[in-house]
């Protein structure tokens, strides 16, 4: 299955980066003197079901992008980036949505994730990574988990969509991306019942899919996925430290 590709690179440096970085948008932060957003692009590339990659991002880095993807301009939030992206595609393939933020991806990684998917009958995938395989791989990182009955997890930055899903979800979308980087509040979307089974640690996550899907209008479904690199962002000092030093040591040994 060959999907099309979308960097979402709008994000400003208004973070906890800006303690110890001074680039004005998050995508251009250097590690290894590479944009951070050029390892996700480069990831994609070596991805073999990946065809098309756009990359939406402010006009001032533009020229710091890796030639072999698509630039479209950024808007002003991370809704507008998608819908822009949307605009440029033929809409023929699904649509994989990457955040710029995980220089640790790879095409592997990547390519298993779609894998995944194409097995299953859904319109939009969302991965999640377990807290077992992120802490075995990154043990140095601090993840934000959850608890459902059948483990303990924590979300990806990566999400794989059907087309006309992405079109017809547009007003759920700004709630959701509100939302994403506190679990509980997106759980509170649910209703009672289901914020109770979670707060019990008894929701399951066949019950969020399906949960999920009713608000969404379209099928829902969670991958597990065994890459942790679908989650590891950089988004502190501590993980901008932990990419420099195991990025460096991988350069150095391809050298």
């Amino acid at each position: 299955m060959k999907v099309d590709a979308v960097v979402l690179a709008g994000a400003p440096n208004t973070g906890q980066l800006q303690e110890v970085r001074s680039e004005k948008w998050e995508a251009e932060i250097p590690i290894h003197g590479k944009p951070m957003v050029n390892y996700v692009i480069e990831a994609l590339k070596n991805a073999s079901q990946v065809a098309n990659i756009v990359v939406v991002a402010p006009r001032e880095i533009k020229d710091a992008l890796s030639p072999e993807a698509r630039w479209v301009e950024a808007g002003n939030s991370l809704t507008e980036n998608i819908f822009r992206a949307m605009d440029v595609l033929e809409k023929k393939n699904n649509v994989l949505f990457v955040t710029s933020d995980v220089p640790f991806l790879h095409g592997e990684a990547i390519d298993d994730f779609i894998h995944r998917c194409g097995e299953l009958s859904g319109e939009i995938f969302y991965p999640l990574v377990s807290r077992e395989a992120n802490e075995q791989l990154y043990p140095e990182t601090v993840r934000t988990y959850f608890t459902m009955k059948e483990g303990v997890f924590t979300g990806g930055n990566i999400l794989l969509a059907n087309p006309q899903a992405v079109m017809n979800s547009r007003w759920i979308m700004d709630e959701v991306i509100a939302r994403r980087k506190k679990p509980w509040k997106i759980i509170r979307m649910l209703g009672f019942f289901f914020i109770l089974k979670f707060l019990t640690k008894q929701l399951t996550l066949r019950e969020l899919e399906q949960r999920a899907s009713e608000i969404l209008g379209h099928s829902g479904m969670i991958i597990i996925s065994p890459y942790p690199e679908l989650s590891t962002d950089v988004d502190k000092p501590s993980d901008l430290q932990l990419a420099e030093k195991t990025i460096s040591a991988v350069q150095g040994k391809e050298a």
